[in-house]
């Protein structure tokens, strides 16, 4: 391992290089741009992008791309070299201010949800001065916004940006109520938990359904899965290991804070989690992870999942999005310090969250809707689709005496017991984490547990930005009319808590009870994608992202029609693949089984008629099974066809969740049982227990 404060950000064109390389006047004009927004003057840009280059040539670059993350939730980037005509034969390496501020895709051609025609191919890149240039693969990668010819946001970042201004604005208008006028910014802080699968890279290549879906569609359960909960902080296996080494350098190499790895729940299943950082570049960061994690997989013989559900019957992954809010001057606005009864801004900005969570149930449970998510949601590994909000013990009393005008009781705080002497006391926490809670403090933070393991982490926190700094806008405008701000601001607290008190549930969100009390409370239950996705473009949430101008009206719709049409793409992709599998792989090797299994029964009755009633009922379960695998495998593909017939993408995704699924669930369970009644060395590719256990 390499000296990890000499590596960190050694491919990263940071704050340290560019105050090194840039003249003292020009540093600190794009430290105006980097932190007060300022425009970015066409010779600074020049002067940067001459620094820029240089730096990256130096350290190996050939290429320079716009790094840029468009609606298909993964990143894009087009290459140009440096190189420039100069004397005959000759080439220098140059690059431009307008080269490092605009690039030119052709924008038709990624998800535009109506937004683009193909005529229409002019679209733009935007370089991002907040988030840092870095070198990967030989190209010096500029981190930019996306977006039409007409402007329409055509990504994932712009949003991002425009949400983060957005709550600046309404917390600072907070702490000038409070007569804090130091603090100059306020950032959303984030810390992306990434939980993820390894398995070995040739048995990956043995399953189409992996290569083209990221998840198994066939598979009978194992003898082992995560039964014993040994994996979950086991010791990690030397394949393993090495990987994880190799990644932690390659992160640190772009500056990504990778901090924390372990094994997860299920086999084979790890997670990292990084360091906070600031909203755009932890999400730019994660998008890196991703990227980074499969191929440094690739490099050691692995294969790296990131679909939330790739095995049925053991835990899936998330991404565990840690949010809070942070002063320039370093304070954590969420901590509760040690009485947080008496902090009555803590206790303001925890009451908006509360109230913008529950006003805002709908647009918090769609930033996490896709297809791969709907196998997780609920299934006693990640929260359901209910949301709703842990507090821990003290806060909820804390509010619960706010709400009656009652005095604070104070929650017990004796030291926690451990029972071995020579182990230390220690203040027990009144805060515990509830790991079934879709949104549950933990501290002086919120985790957002619902978000899935391949998603980008942009759409989430520009929701979660939005809803809360408009409730804090509602705050804002009654106090800052208030003629008494103390008396004002009490009321204020007492009825928001008692409105919305009905979204603080600290049990376990997986049990059926809660499904029965939350529907008592009025709180919503979306389970599937397809039920939604659809509250996008209802009338109160295309005001409220207008308001703050996040999203326009046609921007929110072309989101909506992207994500629907992502959904029935993904299931039909599947149901596609199962049909190829069945046709192409399992019915053929069922048959060679038949074939030789009908051969050793005619054997045993030539060598004097001995007892084939175990051949016979065997075969007898293996025709009947295959045959009805081969009609339903017919059904299936009638099914995935009748899709085309849905032009409106709402009651196409209806099809596809209510019909297209429950047909391949259906053909699936026949698959999966013949898999347990043929002979091993007969099935076409890797089972369960080979992918689950391959890697030692």
């Amino acid at each position: 391992m390499s000296n990890v404060p000499e590596i960190f950000g050694c491919k990263v064109f940071n704050d340290s290089i560019m105050r090194a390389r840039l003249p003292k006047d020009i540093y600190r004009q794009l430290r105006k741009t980097r932190e007060e927004g300022m425009p970015l003057d066409p010779h600074v840009a020049n002067v940067v992008a001459n620094a820029m280059k240089n730096w990256a040539v130096e350290n190996g670059a050939t290429h320079f791309t716009h790094w840029f993350q468009p609606m298909t939730g993964i990143t894009a980037e087009k290459h140009d070299s440096f190189i420039t005509p100069a004397e005959p034969g000759k080439v220098i390496m140059e690059f431009s201010g307008k080269e490092l501020i605009k690039g030119e895709p052709d924008a038709s051609s990624f998800p535009s949800g109506g937004l683009r025609s193909t005529f229409e191919a002019r679209g733009y890149t935007a370089w991002d001065p907040t988030s840092d240039a870095f070198i990967k693969d030989g190209s010096l990668c500029i981190p930019t916004a996306f977006c039409s010819y007409g402007g329409e946001a055509l990504d994932k970042k712009v949003p991002l940006l425009r949400s983060m201004n957005v709550i600046n604005k309404q917390v600072l208008r907070i702490l000038r109520l409070f007569g804090n006028e130091e603090v100059t910014h306020i950032n959303t802080t984030i810390g992306p938990e990434q939980e993820y699968f390894l398995i070995d890279k040739k048995l990956f290549d043995q399953r189409k359904d992996l290569k083209y879906t990221g998840r198994t569609l066939f598979g009978a359960k194992p003898p082992k899965g995560q039964e014993l909960e040994d994996h979950y902080f086991g010791v990690i296996k030397p394949r393993v290991s090495a990987f994880m080494k190799d990644l932690d350098e390659e992160l640190w190499k772009l500056g990504i804070l990778a901090k924390t790895k372990h094994n997860e729940a299920a086999p084979a299943q790890h997670e990292l989690a990084p360091i906070f950082t600031t909203g755009n570049i932890a999400t730019d960061h994660n998008q890196l992870t991703m990227e980074i994690m499969k191929m440094v997989a690739s490099r050691h013989g692995l294969a790296c999942l990131l679909h939330e559900k790739p095995f049925t019957g053991v835990n899936g992954s998330g991404k565990h999005n840690n949010w809070s809010l942070s002063t320039n001057t370093g304070v954590n606005l969420l901590e509760p310090g040690d009485s947080p009864q008496e902090n009555a801004q803590f206790l303001l900005l925890l009451t908006a969250i509360i109230q913008a969570v529950d006003d805002h149930q709908d647009l918090l449970r769609l930033s996490v809707a896709d297809a791969g998510n709907d196998h997780r949601l609920g299934a006693h590994e990640a929260p359901p689709a209910i949301i709703s909000i842990s507090l821990g013990d003290e806060l909820t009393a804390i509010l619960k005496s706010v709400e009656s005008g009652k005095e604070y009781d104070h929650v017990d705080r004796r030291d926690l017991e451990i029972g071995v002497d020579v182990l230390p006391h220690f203040p027990r926490d009144t805060t515990d984490r509830n790991r079934t809670s879709p949104f549950a403090f933990t501290g002086n933070k919120f985790e957002f547990r619902m978000p899935g393991s391949s998603a980008s982490i942009a759409c989430p926190n520009t929701i979660l930005n939005t809803i809360v700094a408009d409730t804090l806008c509602q705050f804002a405008d009654i106090l800052e009319k208030a003629e008494d701000f103390n008396a004002a601001l009490n009321k204020l607290i007492r009825n928001s808590i008692h409105e919305h008190k009905r979204i603080i549930f600290n049990g376990n969100n997986y049990s059926e009870e809660w499904v029965q009390e939350a529907r008592r409370r009025g709180l919503l239950n979306l389970p599937s994608t397809a039920d939604a996705l659809p509250y996008y473009v209802r009338e109160e949430n295309v005001r409220l992202f207008e308001k703050y101008g996040v999203l326009s009206s046609t921007e929110i719709h072309s989101r909506c029609e992207i994500s629907l049409e992502n959904y029935c793409k993904q299931l039909q992709i599947e149901a596609l693949t199962m049909i190829d599998m069945i046709r192409g792989d399992i019915i053929p090797a069922v048959c060679n089984y038949i074939r030789d299994l009908s051969t050793q029964a005619c054997s045993k009755k030539q060598l004097g008629g001995l007892d084939c009633s175990l051949e016979e009922k065997l075969l007898q379960d293996l025709s009947v099974s295959s045959s009805q695998l081969y009609t339903e495998c017919d059904q299936l593909e009638q099914i995935t066809w009748n899709t085309e017939r849905y032009n409106n993408s709402t009651e196409k995704s209806r099809y596809c969740r209510d019909i297209l699924f429950r047909q391949m669930e259906k053909t699936r369970a026949i698959a999966d049982h013949l898999e347990t009644i043929t002979g091993r060395k007969y099935w076409p590719f890797p089972t369960y227990g080979d992918l689950l256990f391959s890697v030692m």
